[in-house]
């Protein structure tokens, strides 16, 4: 039933009519999102998710359903990196607060077609040369080592990026902000505007998170519709969840050496898969776990303003 032509066609209109009310409807006026606002949009998209999980669970065994929770957590726990990028990005940038919803809406969109496309190619690979699996292992294992060994401050310089002066080059773009305006014309000459700027940022900074991302769930399980759905739902709520926690985000220091751990192990769960196959719930169970612990080691020990934050 979940891989015929009608079911994903379903499924495709669903989401897209949820983007389209969020965007028409409820968000039809720019305007900046409020914290309560943001946790009950967060709280909106946690509960759908978790229906839909249910849903999975029901329809196809209990393997199925834990494999979707543990592929949800675990993009949604990578997702809290991009967040902090994107937090970067709007200040480097100053957009506005009202205009940021707008940029991370059209950036989710972009990055839905984008994991599509990972998504399946990565699968019908792995399913044509199995020894991938292998390499697609090892390569979660060294991503999660050179993650924890980065810090958490996430390399990033807008002004030396390679797509904001490839822009700069070869296109007009404005001084200043033109309302929530991607895109002006002036004398007959269209111009791009900084908003632009910002948007193509986003979409190519998810570029580098999805080929840490898919790759990991890909090593939860191959099935291409608990991949992908359970990607749609976790990217579905990162711009709420971008609002929630745009003012916390700083607080969970130690939530990057957590997701370093969760990468290192279920690249090992990987390589290991020929000797001794990891049962889901354990598996579930340790991604839950160390997120949770890292969660609350940030909040027990906090981290230490330095004299640059504080003034």
């Amino acid at each position: 039933m979940h891989n015929t032509p009608l079911f994903w066609l379903l499924f495709n209109v669903f989401v897209i009519g949820l983007l389209l009310l969020d965007l028409l409807v409820f968000n039809r006026k720019a305007h900046a999102v409020k914290m309560r606002e943001a946790l009950g949009w967060s709280a909106f998209w946690v509960a759908l998710s978790l229906a839909f999980n249910f849903l999975v669970y029901r329809t196809m065994g209990s393997e199925a359903g834990l494999q979707w929770l543990t592929g949800y957590l675990v993009e949604k726990a990578l997702s809290v990196d991009n967040l902090f990028v994107f937090l970067l990005i709007f200040n480097y940038f100053k957009v506005p607060d009202q205009f940021q919803h707008r940029i991370l809406f059209w950036g989710v969109l972009g990055a839905l077609i984008l994991r599509a496309v990972f998504i399946l190619v990565g699968g019908a690979l792995l399913a044509k040369f199995h020894f991938l699996i292998y390499i697609l292992g090892a390569f979660l294992m060294y991503t999660g080592v050179k993650m924890g060994l980065s810090g958490d401050q996430p390399d990033i310089d807008p002004e030396n990026n390679p797509v904001v002066r490839f822009l700069s080059r070869h296109l007009p773009i404005t001084r200043q902000m033109e309302g929530g305006k991607f895109f002006v014309r002036r004398d007959g000459v269209r111009f791009a505007t900084p908003l632009f700027v910002v948007l193509v940022m986003v979409e190519t900074t998810d570029v580098v998170f999805a080929a840490d991302s898919i790759p990991a769930i890909l090593a939860i399980t191959r099935d291409t519709f608990i991949v992908f759905t359970s990607n749609v739902f976790a990217l579905l709520g990162l711009r709420a969840m971008y609002f929630a926690l745009a003012g916390m985000m700083r607080l969970f220091h130690y939530l990057h050496y957590g997701l370093s751990l969760i990468l290192v192990f279920i690249g090992a769960k990987i390589l290991l898969e020929s000797f001794y196959r990891i049962p889901m719930p354990i598996a579930l169970g340790v991604v839950g776990g160390l997120l949770l612990f890292s969660v609350l080691a940030s909040l027990i020990w906090p981290k230490a303003e330095t004299e640059t934050e504080v003034n």
